[in-house]
């Protein structure tokens, strides 16, 4: 399945789930919020959602400053 992540396409096997997806990028620790075609996907939906070919999945990460 090719996604396209964070502006980059990647492929991945099929029905991967959010949460497969960041665990197989090893970011697991960095990903505080995910979007899927401009939808937030909540934390606790991570486990269930699969994206679709060729979704457009924003991973972000929180950064402090000032």
């Amino acid at each position: 399945m090719k996604l396209i992540i964070n502006g980059q396409t990647k492929e991945f096997i099929d029905n991967l789930t959010i949460q497969e997806i960041i665990d197989n990028l090893q970011i697991t620790d960095k990903v505080m919020a995910c979007a899927v075609n401009m939808d937030i996907v909540k934390k606790d939906n991570w486990n269930k959602f699969q994206p679709k070919e060729n979704d457009i999945i924003e991973l972000l990460n929180f950064v402090g400053g000032g």
